[in-house]
């Protein structure tokens, strides 16, 4: 046996898509009701576990043996789930069979090493991340079939006691077998549909290189990261008490029932002289700028109640598993038009600032359960906790932290592929690329804190907002106007910042050509070492690195302006699949990117023996030793890929008892 396509039907207690599946997977009723499969493309078998049937000893056998390729749709979930499975079952997952304590804790989990996710080989085609949706676009014969969703919801859930299913809590197999029997077939077409997803992608296979990389994901996710539960759990239950005590604050001043109402408050603001379209953090903060005393205590309490970071509080409350530990939260692939990673769970990508001085001592105060020294000391109890959201994640013990990233990575990344070279002068010689990018718009010296200093924040907005074809529209976005520019102002700034980079707004429309010219033409281009080909009805990007960006079913179209454009299928910003439109700097911006990710995957391969525990955009974070060198680690984080020789990278780092934003 070569290969084995799998797929599994499960039952758990606990909510999947609120814990993820290394929790659901520890539960005590967790149990595999189904295991679907074929081996090496050969016939479908359902292994009906509920009703008492095994798997065969051979199979096992291929679980557990890694020359032999295992194959699933989101195949981290087969992977943690069977598992979890074979333990209950004595098999011991230890590959060394010496039962030492820490060759046990190595092998919680099957080692991903053999297994391949045919979920990968879609995103990595820019194809839809849900086995149904990669089924629909690629038109395969036999589809998912849609009456899942049911299925999975009468046997792989808790169900309600009711009188009608005699306060069952639990719809077992003899409960419905008509439905029991669709069950199986639903299994059996999943791992026929994952097999067909395989062979039609065939002929386009996932490099080697990107499985090496998913097989380091796999080693993250599974050895997860401490969480400081204490921490938590006050934090969850001040934000409970501070948001009692906001609530009746507003309901004196207003005389609302709900002042949480967002209908409510702003018919108030309105009757008291002040028209809010909306209530966004961003316009309540502008509101207070300007409003009338008595109205600014509202706007205030408003603002406090409407931080949102008790939610990752309790995010990490629903992942963290039964050691303690918080596991699961990066998706590989999960942005298909670049391959940058996505957060799950606790949206890791997304975590609140840390500005306070005395960070330790506001994090002790809050671990005591003490809220009213919190309130006492820091005043905006919220606030307070939304800058401790970070340090929650915390080393296990005789261990610390060190967090090491890249210095202005994708600036680096756009000066040395669009041929920038005064900006890479900047990097390599350690200068302030926002004071430099000032000193070349506005030509005058710009030293940060001194000479013409105070040109640097608009070095740092340009940089910022127009390195990827953006104007004045960007610029409002970066909140230029909040920071003092003027409006008129602002379309000198983009004249003066494109005329400094002159060989970076010539790369944009090189790479507009080469892309309008490989989908019209059916032909081949090359800028700069990046390769544009159609084949197949898609538009393929070869990186620098030798991976490949994927844009399905491309045409030549019409942009808002009346001119020409590529249009190609993909998930929008509704989350629906659908017909986008892209032109040279958007394409520059996704290259960009997507070498960035190509250059943390090289550092993560350069530091995998050690404990890397989270990557949050260009940063890693490992649980290393306090014998271990901060230096070291940042030397080798900043080597440069062999495919990028005369890129200038520069990492930094500390060292840390808990995450925070140095």
């Amino acid at each position: 046996m070569k290969t084995l396509s799998i797929d599994i039907e499960t039952y758990s207690g606990v909510d999947l898509a609120k814990c993820g599946v290394y929790k659901y997977a520890e539960s005590d009723d967790f149990e595999i009701l189904l295991f679907g499969y074929a081996a090496d493309g050969g016939e479908v078998h359902v292994v009906d576990l509920a009703n008492g049937e095994k798997i065969l000893a051979e199979i096992i056998d291929a679980l557990t043996d890694d020359s032999v390729v295992k194959w699933a749709y989101n195949a981290n979930f087969e992977r943690v789930c069977l598992s979890r499975h074979l333990s209950d079952a004595g098999v011991y997952l230890d590959p060394f069979h010496d039962r030492h304590p820490l060759s046990a804790e190595c092998a919680r989990y099957l080692n991903p090493e053999s297994w391949r996710c045919s979920m990968v080989c879609s995103a990595y085609m820019g194809l839809p991340l849900s086995l149904e949706g990669s089924g629909a676009v690629l038109g395969l014969e036999k589809q998912k079939l849609t009456e899942g969703k049911e299925l999975i919801r009468f046997f792989c859930k808790p169900c309600a006691p009711t009188k009608s299913n005699g306060g069952r809590t639990r719809n077992f197999p003899s409960d419905a077998p008509d439905k029991w029997d669709l069950f199986r077939q639903y299994n059996r077409r999943d791992v026929e549909v994952e097999m067909s997803i395989q062979q039609k992608l065939s002929k386009f296979p996932v490099p080697d290189e990107v499985w090496a990389q998913y097989r380091i994901d796999q080693e993250i996710n599974d050895r997860g990261v401490a969480v400081d539960m204490e921490l938590v759990r006050q934090a969850i239950g001040m934000d409970t008490h501070s948001r009692q005590k906001l609530t009746v604050a507003m309901k004196e001043l207003t005389d609302l029932d709900n002042p949480n109402s967002v209908q409510q408050m702003k018919q108030w603001l309105s009757d008291n002289g002040l028209d809010a379209p909306s209530l966004g953090k961003k316009e309540v903060a502008l509101m207070l700028k300007t409003a009338p005393r008595e109205l600014k205590n509202v706007l205030s309490l408003r603002g406090q109640l409407a931080k949102s970071s008790v939610k990752k509080y309790q995010a990490m409350e629903n992942a963290v598993c039964a050691d303690g530990r918080a596991r699961g939260m990066f998706q590989f692939y999960g942005a298909n038009r670049t391959g940058r990673w996505a957060g799950r769970l606790v949206q890791l990508q997304n975590l609140p600032q840390n500005h306070l001085p005395d960070l330790s001592e506001a994090r002790a105060v809050v671990r005591s359960g003490d809220y009213d020294a919190v309130e006492l000391l820091y005043c905006d109890v919220p606030d307070t906790l939304s800058q401790l959201v970070r340090t929650a994640f915390i080393p296990k013990k005789d261990r610390k932290f060190i967090v090491s990233d890249f210095s202005a990575i994708e600036a680096r990344v756009l000066a040395w592929l669009a041929g920038e070279k005064w900006r890479q002068d900047v990097f390599e010689n350690g200068g302030d690329i926002y004071c430099a990018s000032a000193s070349q718009m506005f030509k005058v010296p710009v030293e940060k804190h001194g000479v013409n200093g105070h040109l640097r924040q608009k070095g740092k907005i340009a940089e910022l907002a127009l390195g990827y074809g953006g104007s004045v529209g960007a610029l409002k976005a970066m909140d230029a106007l909040e920071m003092g520019l003027d409006e008129e102002e602002l379309q000198p700034l983009v004249t003066s910042w494109r005329n400094a980079n002159p060989n970076i707004v010539r790369f944009w429309w090189q790479i507009d050509s080469a892309a309008m010219n490989a989908v019209r033409n059916r032909t081949s281009a090359d800028v700069k070492g990046i390769k544009f080909s159609y084949q197949s009805g898609m538009l393929f990007i070869s990186l620098p690195s030798g991976r490949r960006l994927a844009y399905v079913k491309p045409k030549i179209g019409v942009n808002r302006f009346g001119g020409d454009c590529i249009t190609y299928e993909g998930v929008g910003g509704t989350k629906k699949w659908e017909r986008l439109d892209t032109y040279g700097p958007k394409l520059v911006e996704n290259i960009v990117q997507a070498t960035s990710r190509d250059i943390l995957c090289y550092a993560m391969q350069t530091l995998r023996c050690s404990d890397i525990v989270m990557h949050i955009h260009d940063e890693l974070v490992i649980e290393a030793d306090p014998h271990v060198s901060l230096n070291a680690v940042c030397e080798q984080m900043g080597r440069t890929p062999p495919w990028a020789e005369d890129l200038k990278l520069r990492a930094d780092g500390y060292e840390t008892d808990y995450y925070k934003k140095d």
